[in-house]
């Protein structure tokens, strides 16, 4: 019998608002049981540090110009890392074996193989005393992938440990929406296939006091404004995604621009639309003649008006992941938990078919507590 592992995973996304955390007990094959998720809000000042920063860096020279501001950041991002984990440590009976510390991902270009993430993975585990799997996606550029998306893996142990019936679809939408889908003749396959919520957020962050737009209520009471729209069709156009397995929020963020002068309730709407409408394409061509299911995950599935027009388009009623009695907040956190054991364990995190890597490989860095 494999060695079961208690994990810790801590994800924050690209909502920026604070930390998921996971306590998983699994193999890193086919076992996994949730002991424990959690969530931990940022400060304010911290939130806006982390939006103004990546509002900054919008490619590679960005990122050395804001290098002194990048550490200092990065050292507040671990040590409120640290404290989390201190206080989970305090109420748990049984020892921790892993923390997969995924950090707060700042940049990520998949053309030129670019991916950034604060944290620092040797301080995390001098504070903590604890083994820490950090820097999850540079081996995996390394090796030719995009470093993104790292779920697939997880995902796969989900639909395994669930008996869904295959085939299934997978649809993560958060900043950016991914996509897996299982197949019972062939492997995994998963990639980006579009924005989430990072359009309605940032429409949201720039013209009101909220981070989002609750159920997309206020997109549905606004009128889709159909020459800005196909502004931003003609923008996504020339973007040069087709082939590219990840993507970023900042691919997409300059298209705002296009947005300026309409109501806060048009420009949400227009933005709900165009987002809807790019997902429903990509899912509609890449699915087979029939899926047994359509699983949503991620932050975005919490947009009913979002999901209602998403279904209208393609035509398909989406289950929510948490129908399954998987807590869909903490599907991330619970995967980092996971890969982290996987890494220590020298298993592949990611696949051709996940990240267009050459081959299977692992991922991360191992930093041993002695």
């Amino acid at each position: 019998m494999s060695k079961k592992f208690y994990s810790l995973g801590l994800m924050s996304g690209t909502s920026m608002d604070g930390i998921d955390v996971s306590i998983i007990q699994s193999d890193g094959k086919t076992t996994y049981k949730v002991i424990l998720d959690r969530y931990f809000k940022y400060s304010k000042s911290l939130y806006i540090d982390l939006v103004n920063l990546r509002d900054k860096i919008k490619n590679f020279n960005d990122l050395k110009k804001n290098e002194n501001e990048i550490k200092i950041i990065e050292n507040k991002i671990t040590l409120f890392h640290a404290n989390v984990v201190k206080k989970l440590l305090k109420v748990i009976k049984f020892k921790i074996n892993l923390i997969g510390f995924h950090g707060q991902t700042i940049f990520h270009d998949s053309k030129r193989k670019i991916s950034k993430q604060l944290g620092d993975g040797r301080l995390l585990s001098k504070i903590t005393k604890k083994n820490v799997v950090y820097d999850f996606r540079q081996n995996d550029i390394r090796n030719g992938g995009e470093g993104a998306p790292l779920t697939p893996v997880f995902h796969k142990l989900l639909i395994s440990k669930y008996k869904l019936k295959l085939p299934t679809l997978i649809i993560n939408i958060g900043g950016i929406t991914n996509v897996t889908w299982s197949k019972p003749e062939s492997k995994i396959i998963s990639y980006d296939i579009g924005p989430g919520n990072c359009l309605i957020d940032k429409w949201m962050r720039i013209n009101t006091k909220k981070k989002y737009d609750k159920l997309g209520s206020l997109a549905k009471k606004g009128t889709v404004n159909k020459g800005r729209l196909q502004y931003l069709y003609n923008y996504y156009n020339k973007m040069g995604l087709k082939n590219l397995y990840s993507y970023d929020v900042s691919d997409f963020n300059a298209q705002i621009k296009y947005l300026k002068g309409l109501s806060l309730k048009d420009g949400a709407a227009t933005l709900n639309e165009y987002t809807t409408e790019i997902l429903s394409k990509k899912i509609i061509s890449s699915r087979p003649l029939f899926f047994a299911n359509i699983i949503l995950s991620g932050g975005g599935r919490k947009n009913k008006f979002l999901i209602k027009t998403l279904e209208k388009k393609i035509k398909f009623q989406l289950k929510l992941i948490d129908e399954y009695k998987i807590n869909g907040d903490f599907v991330e956190s619970q995967a980092f938990a996971y890969l982290a054991i996987r890494s220590y364990l020298k298993l592949p995190i990611s696949f051709p078919e996940t990240t267009n890597v050459k081959k299977p490989c692992t991922g991360g860095v191992l930093v041993k507590y002695n």
